[in-house]
């Protein structure tokens, strides 16, 4: 496959199984525009892999222009400099994850979702102190949503690259977190509630635990169920914070 300049396509080469959950998540939230799984020979990417691959890139899709946005149109400074912050780090962190996914032969996304669209068209016809308001909260549940998936993929992939790739990520998503909090904009008690891990030996724990031994191969059903827990409380909290204004 040639370098990726701006990914077109998906390849797959899922199971039976994974290919209905996913078809199921795609279908219920409509967070990734499609799912696919394609590496070189020898490398082992699954589905937990490659929804860090395009999540990390969704995620810069959007916010660049978002944080581009405030660093124009924010009613305070601090908005201001924060959005012009934000927006710098994800394009760096954009850089990394397209990188990875030509190292891996992995087809990412190459534009926004049509709900992260909806999100820019929000802040776009928003200004002042609402406008101030909607982009710390769009971007702060934006980012709580995709910092468990980082930690759990960090956790058990396989594969160095997609490693290196969550190192990068949870630096970046963290200072973006803190950034956004530093506003005091952020309504703590609305925030949704954290996705945690099933406990016994089908936990994302437990699962990790148990990838760190001989077998091949990693439960990625555990994973996708933590993903799409904290998508829907996300989108749930967001809704009910943003309709108070």
């Amino acid at each position: 496959m040639a370098p990726l300049r701006s990914a077109r396509r998906w390849l797959g080469n899922r199971t039976h199984r994974t290919a209905m959950l996913l078809i199921a998540i795609i279908a219920g939230v409509g967070v990734l525009p499609g799912v696919a799984v394609a590496a070189p020979a020898g490398q082992q990417l699954n589905a937990a892999d490659m929804t860090l691959l395009n999540g990390v890139r969704l995620a810069g899709l959007w916010e660049m222009p978002a944080g581009q946005m405030a660093a124009e149109k924010g009613q305070s400074a601090k908005v201001r400099e924060i959005g012009a912050g934000i927006a710098n780090e994800h394009q760096k962190l954009d850089e990394l994850v397209v990188a990875a996914a030509n190292k891996l032969g992995a087809t990412i996304p190459t534009e926004p979702t049509a709900e992260q669209k909806g999100w820019l068209a929000e802040m776009q016809n928003a200004s002042g102190a609402r406008f101030d308001q909607i982009f710390v909260t769009r971007l702060r549940v934006a980012h709580g949503k995709i910092f468990p998936v980082i930690g759990a993929v960090r956790a058990s992939t396989r594969d160095a690259t997609v490693r290196k790739l969550c190192d990068d990520a949870n630096g970046f998503v963290m200072h973006h977190m803190q950034m956004l909090e530093s506003t005091g904009l952020v309504r703590w008690p609305e925030l949704p509630p954290a996705a945690l891990p099933a406990p016994g030996k089908d936990g994302l724990l437990a699962a990790a635990g148990a990838n760190a031994g001989p077998q091949v191969g990693v439960s990625s059903t555990v994973v996708w169920l933590v993903f799409l827990a904290a998508l829907g409380t996300g989108g749930i909290a967001t809704y009910r914070m943003l309709r108070r204004h």
